[in-house]
């Protein structure tokens, strides 16, 4: 046996018990003659009193020990309050060293935020018994169980379905697998489980989930790991939009609620379409949070003689600047020039008169106009974007939220949630000209079958959501396209032959003709939703193992070279 109690289980309770403990050596004092041995496990810390320094011969930080000794409690002066062990100690009758540790350590475990992230990454096990990420890792379990617990609740059946599967156009690059078998054909794994769990509708299971893992060749950002992530990927046969939208915001907030003390929005989550949450926000992931709107004043301008706002469409916000120095209207036009803009434009009204380069363009009825138009008021400033149709909204959503984090506006306590839904079916690609999936094509297109045949493609909306939280995208979902008919339509207007249809989603076109029930669903996102409650700006600090920025893992070195006897074995050969 190598402990009776865990560190953290001592209590006054205990004064006077026999006990062993076991774990990493946290910290070691010398206070002459008396050492002090901080122990570590994974519930706690547990201080440890030496009398005989032999006993640490060859023991130093983060050395695994087990010893065994008498509770005391501690002098009233030695309390350390921050512990729940504080006020006792375990005085040592004997140790032993189970493992040891170099002297030297690749960077402070206590301080990892100051190493760089390729250190830590490189020496993970060690970045993992740091306080802030053993408890991500902790709040992450935590997290997984409730999501299990409410989906359970609700009747939900947990199926798994395969990793190895078949490469299907999803949106992002297939992670591919050759195969030995089948000389020059691949596996791919699964950007997600999508077309298995309509398969799981159609097989006449009601509600279906899983904790997914899903695997993408993408680029890394803040909030995206650059291979492989997780999502609580759940399916409903005879659901409607609304049904899907009830389940996804009763359990995101009821995990939220379980492991937050912020503000959380209140369930029904706000309903914001694609279209007003491009134009009010800016993006289709609005940050509720920040209180600034963006208002369209195209038509305006319509009827102003100001050359450089003449036949494009122009955007404002008004934002409350009153007392920011000049270096702040400087700061915002770099930022404006940064993300590709021409200029930032602004009138400031002081003392009833408007100030700013465009004043001299508006006469009084123009300046009663805007001002009613904007709702501007004294001391407040309505800043103008414009740009060509493609990009204005983006760049207005940008400089909101400069403005907002600039401004110190946006209301770090609190967790608001929004729905974004009816997304267009397709767009067109901007380097083909041609129309494409816009998300999901597996959507159901609002109007069905005869939206497919009487609209213009890019005016079709499809019964497509996102769960929005802070700015962040938590989930996608949609009602599923169900019938044959639709499905054949919607897959020839982005360019696919029914042949080609037939080939690529075989299982899915086969199975629609037996009988396939109307079906929807969604997946928030786990690792985001870790990262949200922990509080953490990166995702890789909620994941136990991640890839770096670069697609790596440089704790075991992945992606490496493989034998040439390996490559034989897969039919593989590398071109030069």
């Amino acid at each position: 046996m190598y402990r009776t109690h865990f560190c953290n289980d001592i209590r006054e309770k205990d004064i006077g018990s026999k006990v062993q403990l076991a774990g990493w050596v946290d910290t070691i004092r010398d206070h002459g003659g008396v050492i002090f041995v901080d122990l570590r496990d994974d519930t706690g810390i547990t201080q440890t009193v030496i009398h005989d320094e032999e006993m640490l011969k060859g023991v130093n930080k983060e050395c695994v020990i087990t010893v065994s000794g008498t509770v005391a409690l501690r002098d009233p002066e030695t309390v350390n309050e921050k512990l729940d062990t504080g006020k006792v100690e375990l005085v040592v009758e004997s140790l032993t060293l189970l493992g040891k540790c170099k002297n030297m350590l690749p960077f402070d475990i206590d301080d990892s935020r100051g190493t760089r992230e390729d250190v830590r990454l490189k020496y993970r096990y060690l970045d993992l018994r740091s306080k802030r990420l053993h408890n991500n890792v902790v709040l992450r379990s935590k997290i997984i169980r409730k999501m299990r617990a409410c989906m359970e609740e609700r009747n939900f059946l947990e199926i798994q379905t395969p990793i190895l599967t078949a490469s299907s156009p999803e949106g992002a690059r297939d992670f591919l697998v050759p195969s030995r078998l089948h000389k020059g054909k691949f596996y791919a794994l699964p950007q997600a489980p999508q077309q298995f769990k309509q398969l799981l509708m159609v097989s006449g299971f009601n509600k279906y989930f899983q904790i997914a893992p899903c695997f993408r060749d993408e680029d890394a950002r803040q909030d995206r790991s650059p291979g492989e992530f997780y999502q609580l990927d759940f399916e409903m046969a005879f659901a409607t939009q609304d049904d899907v939208l009830k389940v996804c915001e009763e359990v995101v907030y009821d995990v939220f609620k379980s492991f937050s003390d912020k503000k959380i929005s209140e369930a029904p989550f706000r309903r914001i379409t694609y279209k007003e949450s491009m134009m009010t926000f800016g993006s289709d992931k609005p940050d509720l949070r920040n209180p600034l709107r963006i208002i369209d004043l195209t038509n305006f301008f319509a009827g102003v003689d100001f050359p450089l706002f003449k036949g494009k469409p122009v955007r404002g916000i008004v934002a409350n600047c009153d007392g920011q120095s000049r270096k702040f209207f400087e700061d915002s036009l770099k930022f404006a020039m940064s993300i590709g803009m021409k200029g930032l434009g602004y009138l400031t009204l002081t003392d009833g008169e408007f100030k700013g380069p465009i004043a001299k363009f508006l006469n009084d009825e123009k300046k009663a106009e805007i001002t009613e138009l904007s709702g501007i008021k004294e001391k407040e400033t309505l800043f103008f974007i414009c740009d060509s149709k493609a990009i204005v909204d983006r760049e207005a959503g940008q400089i909101r939220t400069w403005l907002g984090e600039n401004l110190d506006i946006i209301d770090k306590d609190a967790f608001e949630f929004c729905f974004v839904v009816d997304f267009p079916m397709y767009e067109i690609d901007e380097s083909t000209g041609k129309v494409i999936f816009t998300h999901n094509p597996f959507s159901m297109p609002q109007g069905g079958l005869e939206a497919l045949l009487t609209k213009d493609p890019t005016e079709v909306l499809a019964y497509q959501y996102d769960l929005v939280c802070n700015g962040i995208e938590l989930a996608s979902g949609a009602v599923r396209n169900h019938d044959i008919d639709i499905m054949r339509k919607a897959f020839e207007i982005a360019g696919y032959s029914e042949e080609e249809l037939e080939k690529r989603f075989s299982a899915l076109y086969t199975a629609f003709q037996y009988g396939a029930p109307p079906h929807a669903g969604m997946a928030p996102g786990v690792d985001r939703i870790v990262m949200l409650l922990a509080d953490e700006e990166s995702i890789r600090d909620v994941i136990a193992f991640p890839l770096n920025g670069n697609a790596q893992d440089l704790l075991l070195g992945a992606p490496s070279e493989v034998t040439e006897q390996q490559l034989l074995e897969a039919n593989i050969s590398i071109r030069e």
